[in-house]
């Protein structure tokens, strides 16, 4: 459930042990990554995790059967079950990665000893049978060092991992890590939503420019933590295990989708995880009223909502009705200290989408030519699409405030990355262009 103070995160940390009808997953869980928790090679290292997938593991659906009225532990078995068809599928692709050839293609069909199990824990916690950002890959797949040191980031643990991400030092856990500690934040942002609405729709200007300044301080948070990506997250390093977290629709290494065995006879296709697929921003994207323009960009941007834990999706859909039903916007425009505090909120969702793309470019764009994200999305145009709206109604709201220094900053910002991202924009397509 969505909280005032845990946020987006779950409830309760993650369960990371599972009960030993499962422990031929956890073999395999434990001997996946490049680099196991004891320092040596791991399955994925030798290119052996297919055989012992086909070797070593029984069908454990009956077990899931019998702990299916336990939801935290079945979301356990979910994120288990998902990074490990995600290795299974990949496998040959990062093979091939590492030895700088292209990608190829994946393995077309999921065993039914992995399909079954993960098709069944999926419905029951109300995910896709594929690996997704919150339910397996980030906000469910962490641990505490220690339990009276709470959610600190240097006591925050992966419990799963592709590449080096056991150790807590290594590119991938801080890729993952840091997400958390976003998210971490979350919990004053929804709190600064919930009183926003409540107060436009009381008319309270008092309790909404309360609301409002909630709202831009978690932004402020949210903003710092994501900076610190650089630092705990080589660029470099990034593409060396971004090669397990892509997914089936729209990539090259699946043109079919994938058979999931003793599941659907039609090959299947699902989004990769993407931190695209966090609440956070879509969350703000509601609440201001963020007018995104309609093309197909769009459309894959309405597409993730699928992808999102079902109580996410739930109060997404409720801030977006409730802003819409009370014109939130409108309301804060119609007042110039709120609709100071407006546009000062749309700086801080701009702000991290600079940021988001920004990493794009130095972890991605500089380093594969590969078309696609993880979500399938164009690599190129799809951040572009949704940034350039936030800067376009920066500047239209900035002219509804009485004039201030810090606002023509933030106007002169927007309009001088709105002209730098086309720049950009069109330098990239250009030279993907000219590489294929």
């Amino acid at each position: 459930m969505v909280s005032t103070t845990r946020g987006f995160l779950p409830r309760q940390t993650p369960i990371h042990a599972l009960p030993p009808q499962f422990d031929a997953l956890e073999s395999l869980l434990q001997r996946m990554p490049i680099k196991t928790a004891s320092g040596g090679p791991g399955l994925l290292a030798r290119s052996a995790l297919g055989a012992a997938v086909l070797q070593e593991l029984p069908d454990l659906c009956n077990a899931i059967e019998q702990y299916k009225e336990d939801l935290p532990l079945m979301t356990a078995i979910y994120r288990d079950y998902s990074f490990l068809a995600s290795a299974y599928l990949l496998e040959p692709c990062h093979t091939r990665f590492m030895q700088d050839l292209p990608y190829g293609l994946g393995r077309q069909s999921l065993p039914s000893n992995i399909s079954r199990p993960i098709a069944k824990v999926a419905e029951i916690v109300g995910f896709k049978p594929f690996m997704e950002y919150a339910g397996s890959y980030a906000l469910f797949n962490y641990r505490l060092a220690d339990l009276h040191l709470g959610l600190e980031y240097s006591n925050l643990r992966l419990i799963r991992a592709f590449e080096h991400g056991l150790d807590p030092q290594s590119s991938e856990a801080g890729f993952v890590l840091v997400h958390i500690a976003m998210v971490k934040h979350s919990g004053p942002l929804v709190a600064g939503t919930v009183e926003a609405l409540h107060a436009c729709a009381s008319k309270d200007r008092v309790a909404f420019r309360t609301g409002l300044s909630k709202v831009v301080d978690a932004l402020k948070m949210v903003n710092q933590v994501m900076n610190t990506m650089w630092a705990k997250s080589s660029p470099g390093s990034y593409t060396q295990f971004r090669t397990f977290i892509f997914g089936i629709q729209s990539q090259s290494m699946f043109p079919n989708g994938v058979v999931y065995e003793g599941v659907s006879e039609e090959p299947l296709s699902f989004r990769g995880e993407s931190g695209a697929n966090d609440s956070m921003i879509p969350l703000c994207d509601n609440l201001l009223q963020i007018s995104m323009p309609i093309t197909p960009l769009t459309e894959i941007l309405q597409d993730f909502r699928a992808y999102r834990p079902g109580n996410h999706r739930e109060f997404l859909e409720w801030v977006e009705r409730t802003s819409r039903v009370c014109e939130l916007k409108r309301y804060a425009l119609e007042d110039p200290e709120c609709a100071a505090l407006y546009v000062a909120a749309l700086d801080q969702v701009r702000d991290f989408r600079w940021r988001h793309w920004c990493f794009a470019r130095e972890y991605i764009l500089k380093t594969t030519d590969h078309p696609t994200a993880t979500g399938g999305s164009p690599i190129v145009t799809w951040l572009p699409n949704q940034l350039q709206a936030v800067l376009a109604q920066i500047i239209e709201a900035a002219t509804r405030c009485d004039k201030r220094g810090w606002l023509d900053d933030i106007v002169n910002n927007a309009i001088s990355q709105q002209h730098k991202l086309e720049k950009e924009v069109k330098r990239y397509c250009k030279e993907r262009i000219t590489l294929a």
